[in-house]
């Protein structure tokens, strides 16, 4: 039977109805305040209410930027949504008589590659996704994995340089500082800096400001073949490809899925990512090698397989 996703992030909301294949039969969304809890679940539930007036469904599943408790009902912690310890399954529940789960958002992405995506014929993968910080998921025997407490796979904040850049989260040196696309950002406006004539594709793309550089101009950049841009890319692949050889010597997948907005760069990531990947990865002349690949569903990820957890 159908289900409805919905993905709720910082600005927008996304839901749709997903049949049992993975497909979106359907699709709404609409803005929001990330400051205002009780307007985002207003417009949860209109989103869902619109959706089901064509479709018969059989449970919801809302995709969250945050920590998610092991019972998939409270938001212990969210870093750009008012949610702090907050019930938000019972507050849609008040609003919406079909059952509600909460997913975190990199683990519906992930499992909707898994069931349906670039995952979808292995039985243990990792999910990346490189967006604004480095999100994580992890299937182990077709089984996601959340953790004791639901808050599993938090690989972006794996310490990879002592007194390294600062992290959102507090601490110095986490792996989302070196590959993220708020690293990326970073380290393009500091070469544009540096040198501006070699940075001037950039600099044309983003109005000529070193401050107003971001990520997707230097993807934009590298798929015109900029050097610099190619180069900043390829900085941030090695990034990557180190600290999936340390997840692939802890967990041993059949597969690593590359998703999020940086990806979208293809292979100017993704072969930097697996030179450096083999060449960080231990005893590598004697054990297999996971495929390391793109994801497939893009934006429709989250909500995806945030309505097929729910289902399940």
């Amino acid at each position: 039977m159908d289900a409805i996703g919905v993905d709720i992030g910082g600005t927008k909301i996304a839901a749709g109805v997903v049949d049992d294949s993975g497909r979106v039969r359907a699709k709404r969304r609409c803005s929001t305040d990330p400051a205002d809890p009780a307007a985002i679940e207003r417009a949860v539930a209109e989103l869902v209410a619109d959706l089901r007036q064509d479709f018969a469904v059989s449970a919801v599943g809302v995709a969250a930027a945050g920590f998610v408790s092991s019972d998939r009902a409270t938001v212990l912690f969210a870093p750009n949504i008012a949610w702090r310890d907050y019930p938000l399954r019972g507050r849609l529940a008040s609003l919406i008589d079909v059952p509600v789960v909460i997913e975190n958002d990199a683990n519906a992405a992930g499992w909707a590659e898994f069931r349906f995506g670039a995952g979808r014929r292995v039985d243990s993968m990792i999910m990346l996704t490189v967006g604004t910080g480095l999100g994580g998921a992890i299937v182990i025997g077709s089984e996601l994995l959340r953790g004791a407490h639901g808050v599993a796979a938090e690989v972006g904040h794996i310490r990879m340089v002592p007194n390294g850049h600062m992290c959102g989260c507090g601490h110095p040196g986490c792996w989302e500082q070196y590959a993220s696309g708020t690293a990326l950002t970073r380290q393009a406006r500091a070469a544009a800096v540096a040198d501006p004539e070699r940075a001037s594709v950039l600099l044309d793309l983003a109005g000529g400001a070193p401050a107003r550089i971001g990520g997707q101009h230097v993807t934009q950049a590298a798929g015109q073949s900029d050097p610099l841009a190619v180069e900043l890319i390829a900085e941030l692949g090695s990034w990557l490809g180190a600290g999936i050889a340390d997840l692939v010597s802890v967990l041993d997948p059949s597969l690593v899925v590359i998703g999020g907005g940086v990806a979208s760069a293809g292979d100017l990531l993704l072969d930097p990512a697996r030179d450096a990947f083999r060449r960080a990865l231990s005893a590598r002349d004697h054990r297999p090698e996971p495929l390391i690949c793109a994801a497939e569903l893009r934006n429709d990820a989250g909500l995806v397989g945030a309505a097929d957890l729910a289902r399940r």
